[in-house]
């Protein structure tokens, strides 16, 4: 897995965005996200338990604890309140993409580069728009998968430009538990460094 850095995730934009009801809750509350360090990955509001609102969203580290989907609930729910997107009662949901994520910015492909995905396209990519195989390098117009299973008379790599995707997600394996406890742990050491050199330099009083 490669790695991503802080600055190049910060304000980065969605790949895939929503539409209808859950664009507008997205365009509510994005901008309180960013400030407080987070980015979005998903709203999605579905009919389960009535009716239930979840946000997916993580730290620019890609880590997202309790407390962080705690701390969201609390900053967007007054804000949801005043614009009132929903027209009906509903449970709201904050959580992490999980390890088999939505796949939603470039960086996430750079990221998870030989990992599997399955994904679709809004048009004819190599004569199809569903894919499944593993991410083998991935660049600004695009990313390159190696199928799995490739049919008769497929070539075994097909590129991916960006502006045809619509859906993908990350296909839960062994290594990619792996490498993403990995990462978290060491996002969060990195995370616990920095607050105790914030410490360290803080005035004595």
């Amino acid at each position: 897995m490669s790695d991503t850095t802080t600055a190049e995730n910060t304000q980065e934009p969605r790949l895939i965005t929503e539409t209808g009801v859950d664009r507008r809750i997205a365009d509510i509350i994005e901008p309180v996200l960013v400030p407080m360090g987070y980015q979005l990955v998903r709203v999605r509001l579905s009919s389960q338990n009535g009716a239930t609102l979840q946000i997916m969203a993580e730290r620019l580290d890609g880590t997202m604890t309790v407390q962080d989907c705690e701390a969201i609930s609390t900053a967007i729910s007054p804000v949801l309140d005043v614009e009132d997107p929903v027209d009906r009662e509903y449970h709201l949901e904050v959580s992490s993409p999980g390890i088999d994520r939505p796949m939603v910015r470039k960086s996430d492909f750079s990221r998870w580069t030989g990992h599997l995905i399955k994904c679709e396209t809004s048009i004819l990519v190599d004569n199809r728009k569903r894919f499944r195989g593993k991410i083998v390098s991935a660049d600004d117009e695009g990313f390159t998968i190696e199928r799995d299973q490739p049919a008769y008379g497929e070539e075994p790599r097909v590129v991916i430009p960006f502006t045809a995707l619509a859906e993908g997600r990350l296909i839960l394996t062994d290594d990619l538990i792996r490498d993403a406890l990995t990462a978290d742990k060491k996002a969060k050491a990195a995370q616990a460094a920095n607050e105790n050199f914030e410490d360290e330099d803080s005035p004595i009083n």
